[in-house]
């Protein structure tokens, strides 16, 4: 009888959790049409102990290119990150309480997901803490336990001791890959900081991602148990988008290499209410894109899709890496695979041999009820087009180039991610403090330009407004998070923006 009532308790307790959490969550929201309208929610996963072990000889495995500095891509890097977004997003967790945040140097309490004094923020939600909610369910802490055991090859000891783990305790292996006592059980899981790898909203869908590199695909699963299963998401378990494997895919020839069907989010940016951008890269296969059109206009979720075909190399990974938007005219752009490059005469070596259409950018654009797809000349003109079309700018369209368009900067500063910049509103962009030609060449187009740090004690001191800054580059802390190979386009995955 005893272990009735405490089964019973224990059930009582668990259906009063849900409960609660579906009450304060049913007007959550998912929606969003644009890649510059003002961020009201996004998804992070703030730095864990994964990253900090990280060995040379599985680096690249596990899609690093370096080991990081663990504590100081926390504490001097990516908490200014999330003070920012508190900031912008939800003030009322920071306004005020700096101080108090910043005296706390050993126990982070605020930054940390599992700490009880964590900020908990229903706009800036942290990955870990959706994953130890749902791991409050024994049926889904079962399944999941034996879906990421499968994956790694685990014992089935090791599974039953994992099933027995308290869920935020289990949240934290599950991702670092490692048990209470420091000891690793399998790879860490150090690429969930890019969260917009695993997925995309594109209008009130969430289009998954189906990973390149198994390194990946933990994570993958991992998030599709959170958004079919948590209760924030509720409303929207209907619009998740899976990519399938074309039929009988296992019956093709080369399944390891060129017919794979992959997509991953930073190769997906949502520029208007109608059209989707999708990049075939290193990352992203045609199939992938094929897939995923299909599956967009299937659902009537975009009437226009445009595939961007860039050159296949780790330097560029995906499209985000090689632009972003700015403003309804304004885009960061790497000129040596834009259409804009500036060159000698024609050699005649150009006519003598056959033109290596791996390193050339292509542009086809489809739409939903046109039979024959578009392509256009350049990027330039795409998003030329975009701006002036779609989003009804009527000034010129403006890039702001790479290195400020001059070799070697150019290549240099977008391997430190020049160009992947993430707006928390239109105008206002997030990039690192290190990439200085393009730092100057924002100044040239009219853009203020200020430090995270100074921008910080001015919204918490009232000099500054959220609401009231406009065309700036806001300059991030870089000195280690720049050598994970991501900036803050690919640290946010945006839930929620309102539309221009």
């Amino acid at each position: 009888m005893s272990e009735y009532y405490i089964l019973k308790k224990y059930w009582i307790a668990l259906l009063h959790h849900k409960l609660c959490m579906t009450e304060n969550n049913e007007n959550f929201k998912v929606k969003v049409s644009t890649e510059i309208g003002r961020l009201r929610k996004l998804l992070i996963h703030s730095p864990d102990s994964g990253l900090g072990k990280v060995v040379p000889s599985k680096a690249q495995d596990w899609l690093f290119e370096d080991i990081v500095h663990l504590d100081t891509i926390r504490k001097d890097e990516y908490d200014y990150y999330v003070k920012l977004l508190m900031y912008f997003l939800d003030p009322a967790k920071i306004k005020g309480k700096l101080a108090e945040i910043d005296s706390d140097t050993s126990g982070r309490k605020f930054f940390k997901p599992d700490h009880p004094g964590f900020h908990g923020s229903l706009a800036v939600i942290e990955i870990q803490n959706l994953l130890s909610d749902i791991l409050k369910d024994p049926i889904i802490r079962k399944k999941l336990a034996a879906s990421v055991c499968a994956i790694e090859g685990c014992t089935y000891k090791l599974q039953l001791q994992l099933i027995e783990t308290e869920p935020a305790e289990l949240a934290k292996i599950f991702i670092s890959g490692s048990m209470a006592d420091d000891l690793m059980i399998f790879a860490p899981i150090p690429n969930l900081i890019f969260t917009r790898d695993v997925g995309i909203t594109i209008n009130s869908h969430i289009l998954l991602n189906k990973p390149a590199k198994k390194a990946r695909s933990r994570e993958t699963l991992l998030m599709r148990y959170i958004f079919f299963n948590h209760p924030l998401f509720a409303a929207y378990t209907g619009n998740i988008l899976e990519i399938p494997d074309a039929a009988q895919h296992f019956l093709r020839p080369g399944e390891e290499d060129e017919h794979r069907t992959t997509l991953e989010g930073g190769d997906v940016m949502m520029v208007s209410d109608n059209h989707v951008l999708i990049g075939c890269s290193e990352r992203t296969s045609a199939y992938g894109a094929n897939e995923a059109i299909k599956l967009l206009f299937d659902n009537n979720v975009v009437n226009k899709v445009t595939v961007v075909k860039i050159p296949n190399k780790r330097d560029f990974m995906h499209i985000d890496t090689v632009f972003t938007q700015v403003k309804r005219n304004v885009w960061t752009l790497l000129r040596s695979i834009s259409g804009n490059q500036t060159s000698g005469p024609a050699e005649p070596i150009y006519y003598l041999i056959e033109p290596d259409h791996k390193d050339v950018t292509e542009i086809i654009q489809f739409s939903k009820n046109r039979e024959k797809p578009v392509s256009f000349d350049s990027i330039e003109a795409l998003l030329n087009d975009i701006s002036k079309n779609e989003l009804g700018s009527a000034e010129e369209t403006q890039f702001i180039y790479s290195g400020n368009g001059a070799f070697p900067y150019d290549a240099r500063e977008q391997w430190t991610d020049s160009c992947n910049l993430l707006a928390i509103k239109e105008g206002v962009v997030l990039g690192y403090d290190r990439n200085d030609k393009t730092i100057e060449a924002f100044k040239s187009n009219g853009f203020n330009v200020v430090h995270v740090k100074d921008l910080i004690q001015d919204l918490e001191s009232g000099k500054a407004s959220a609401e009231e800054i406009t065309d700036t580059l806001i300059l991030m802390p870089s000195a280690e998070l720049s050598r994970a190979r991501g900036g803050f386009h690919c640290m946010s995955l945006p839930l929620l923006r309102d539309e221009l």
